[in-house]
């Protein structure tokens, strides 16, 4: 017959075909965003811009009400600690499994350095010029580690979106260095710059450390402990070293409150970001704090934003799409399609 004859063994088109779904689809044809491309959009959205905030925010504070650094990094540290209850709620110890106890608490410590280096120097230079060279040396200092300790590599666009991120924070922050002036103000920039790295250096060392603890609540855990050791290292470093000061403003207290919120935020989107992606890209999207930084800057603080500070950021901007497209790829079923 003819209707057995193989040219006319054609499919039925009087029959409705079923629909086309995504379930539908073979499991290897579908596309999830991989981890490092959540890792980096989290730090990039959560992480840098929130950031950026911070530091305009808390220069705003100290000229409102001669805010001290440490009260600042106390009423941050009082946000940290309601998450005790989430961990009592879920039943977990709240300085978490004592086999790494002393390595969680080590990443506290280095977080509350960084922090009150960076507030100290928010109140001394420019917000802007603070958060590129503690972002700057957090950089260089995440690559540093990557290549002494880190057994995963990085690829060459990697390093040239590092690079290039490092590259662009020395023309923001350059000319600023090569102009310091002498006598007591120049004394304090110097120092003031000088906390922004050290700020940046003991960040990386934090996420470095936070990246070889593995338990299951180690995200709230860290985050509780960090607003414990503030509170033990600012409340007497506060009274010893500064003079507290109680804010009458609503304009002290908002930036307070939303410089604690903002931080909070930025934390856990960073430590997040870090176990999905490497820590030194990490670092390296975090930049986008210094652009947001300068905006504000600008806008909010009415300080002067220099040509250079322009052209840095715009190669800031530039090394964060490179890292970032590099990383931009989807899973498929045991391989990673880019």
């Amino acid at each position: 017959m003819a209707g057995s004859h193989p040219y006319f063994n054609l499919p039925d088109f009087t029959q409705p075909s079923p629909p086309s779904t995504p379930s539908s689809l073979p499991s290897h044809q579908r596309c999830q965003p991989s981890d490092a491309t959540k890792g980096l959009l989290v730090a990039l959205l959560g992480g840098g811009l929130p950031a950026g905030f911070v530091g305009p925010l808390s220069r705003m504070a100290y000229q409102a009400s001669n805010l001290p650094s440490l009260e600042l990094l106390l009423c941050r540290c009082l946000f940290h600690l309601p998450i005790a209850l989430l961990l009592k709620l879920r039943g977990d110890p709240l300085l978490g499994p004592p086999d790494i106890r002393g390595w969680a608490c080590l990443h506290a410590v280095l977080n509350v350095l960084s922090i009150g280096c960076a507030y100290t120097a928010f109140q001394v230079v420019p917000a802007g010029n603070a958060a590129t060279v503690r972002k700057g040396s957090s950089t260089v200092c995440s690559a540093l580690l990557a290549l002494c300790l880190e057994s995963q590599g990085l690829s060459g666009y990697d390093w040239c979106g590092l690079l290039g991120s490092i590259l662009g924070l020395i023309i923001i922050v350059g000319p600023g260095l090569g102009t310091l002036q002498e006598g007591t103000t120049g004394l304090c920039t110097a120092v003031g710059y000088g906390l922004a790295f050290l700020g940046g250096l003991t960040l990386s060392l934090g996420l470095r450390v936070y990246c070889s603890l593995h338990f299951p609540s180690g995200l709230p855990t860290v985050a509780f402990l960090f607003g414990l050791v503030g509170l033990l290292g600012s409340v007497p470093g506060l009274f010893v070293l500064q003079t507290p000061v109680l804010p009458s403003d609503l304009l002290s207290w908002s930036c307070v409150g939303a410089v604690g919120i903002l931080a909070l935020v930025s934390f856990t989107c960073v430590s997040y970001a870090v176990t999905k992606a490497h820590p030194a890209l990490v670092c390296a999207v975090l930049n986008s704090e210094v652009v947001v930084a300068l905006i504000l800057q600008y806008y909010m603080l009415h300080e002067t934003v220099a040509p250079s500070d322009i052209m840095g950021a715009g190669v800031v901007l530039g090394s964060i799409a490179i890292i970032t497209a590099r990383n931009l790829s989807c899973e498929r079923e045991g391989k990673v399609e880019e």
